[in-house]
């Protein structure tokens, strides 16, 4: 994480970067880009900090804080289930980007941008690893939020997409998307069923669901399952099945056997053990782990981790501050 922007001395106002500027200045690429160099330069997501969720009335407080020896970070996030029915976002917050050295406040992001930022670049990172490059991908994506949205500018900036199927539980809210779609240039996006799933290259669930999506039965040997949409160890967007049946990647086998729903309520039933990952973000990145044959599924599972937050602010920050020369 260490990128050239200037010291925190140089700059002792933090700038305040709203929504619109987090999505302006780091496109989905680069995001990826970005965690992929913090796991390069050594980085070990085993020993990151664990997130802090506090229950509150109007849903969950979330606390993540993350570090390196150049830069530090902490995202305070709202998680407001209610929200939507009054026309607002359901995740909100803020994230504050410190000097590592001096623990100086260098800048403050729109928490719920960086994390629509985030978590898509996180599952790009997966699927450039985890997809065949140069092969275009018929694209299921389960959901129709932000989420959503994000995630499938992040598939089109790593992969061919020539088809885009679009399943969620408003089926107004899935035009949409599906319409958006078309609009980035697929040449087929429209609305679907979880029927859908046998067709599908990549099936991306970014939801609130809290039981599964899908029959896991239906994924077709050496489909890729992209599932980030909880962190609670008691819900989950695919069925123990498709988890038998597959190749099962993770951000860090540590986040995982805490907060990944998908694998531990298999793990539960009796139908997996604990050691039932075939490797790590990291250890894709790094060559040490390798997609399976085509014979069986991929799945990655996220849950979403701190350190993925700071690699993403300080990259989005570099980009601020050569905006800011530029417009000097």
């Amino acid at each position: 994480m260490n990128h050239a922007v200037p010291e925190a001395s140089e700059n002792p106002t933090p700038l305040v970067l709203d929504a619109a500027a987090v999505t302006r200045l780091l496109p989905p690429a680069a995001a990826a880009d970005a965690l992929a160099a913090a796991l390069r330069d050594g980085l070990d997501p085993e020993s990151a900090a664990p997130r802090s969720a506090v229950p509150v009335p109007a849903g969950e407080l979330l606390l993540m804080p993350a570090a390196s020896a150049s830069w530090a970070g902490v995202k305070v996030a709202g998680v407001a289930p209610g929200n939507p029915a009054r026309g607002l976002p359901r995740i909100t917050g803020s994230y504050l980007l410190l000097d590592g050295p001096t623990l100086r406040p260098v800048a403050v992001l729109d928490g719920a941008a960086l994390t629509t930022l985030r978590t898509p670049a996180v599952s790009a990172l997966a699927i450039r690893h985890l997809t065949a490059p140069g092969r275009p991908v018929r694209l299921l994506l389960f959901g129709s939020g932000p989420q959503a949205y994000g995630h499938l500018a992040a598939v089109l900036a790593e992969r061919e997409v020539t088809e885009v199927v679009v399943v969620a539980r408003d089926p107004g809210r899935a035009a949409r998307l599906a319409a958006h779609a078309r609009e980035l240039g697929v040449p087929k996006a429209r609305t679907g069923t979880a029927g859908d799933v046998p067709d599908a290259d990549l099936v991306v669930c970014c939801t609130t669901a809290r039981t599964p999506l899908f029959d896991g039965r239906l994924v077709a040997p050496g489909a890729t399952v992209v599932a980030v949409g909880s962190h609670e160890p008691d819900a989950r967007e695919t069925d123990s099945e498709l988890v038998r049946r597959s190749a099962v990647y993770v951000e860090s086998r540590a986040a995982a056997a805490r907060e990944a729903g998908d694998l531990l309520i298999p793990e539960a039933e009796g139908v997996i053990g604990p050691g039932h990952r075939a490797g790590t973000l990291a250890e894709l990145v790094s060559g040490r782990a390798a997609p399976p044959g085509p014979a069986v599924p991929r799945l990655f599972k996220s849950v979403g981790m701190a350190w993925e937050d700071l690699a993403v602010a300080v990259a989005v920050y570099g980009a601020a501050r050569t905006d800011y020369g530029r417009s000097g």
